[in-house]
């Protein structure tokens, strides 16, 4: 082989690895594994009971770490999203505006439709 082509192999096989590293594939309760690396991934450090929010806009789909399990919303708006980290309690605002009560809430995956990944 030339250096040339070594060369060309090497960048190759840099920029396959780095793409492999980047994938970041979660459990969510209900539904199994999703990769998440095309989500818009938050921290939540100010609240004791939300660990982690993901979203994915062009989906309209969250995914929420609550105390380490990850649940599901679907046809959740984005305005609905940005109001959720915006909120003063995010545990408060996650009850009151996006979990439901009984079987089905607003954005309930089992009655709206779920992105496939």
């Amino acid at each position: 082989m030339s250096a040339v082509v070594n060369v060309q192999l090497s960048a190759a096989l840099v920029l396959l690895s780095s793409a492999f590293a980047s994938a970041e594939i979660v459990n969510v309760k209900y539904r199994g594994t999703i990769d998440i690396s095309s989500f818009a991934c938050t921290e939540t450090p100010r609240s004791s009971f939300i660990n982690r929010v993901c979203y994915d806009k062009t989906q309209s789909y969250m995914l929420v770490s609550l105390r380490g399990v990850y649940h599901h919303y679907c046809e959740l708006p984005s305005s609905t999203f940005d109001a959720f980290l915006a909120a003063p309690s995010m545990g408060t605002f996650y009850n009151q505006n996006i979990k439901g009560s009984g079987s089905d809430g607003a954005f309930d995956c089992r009655t709206h439709r779920v992105p496939a990944y």
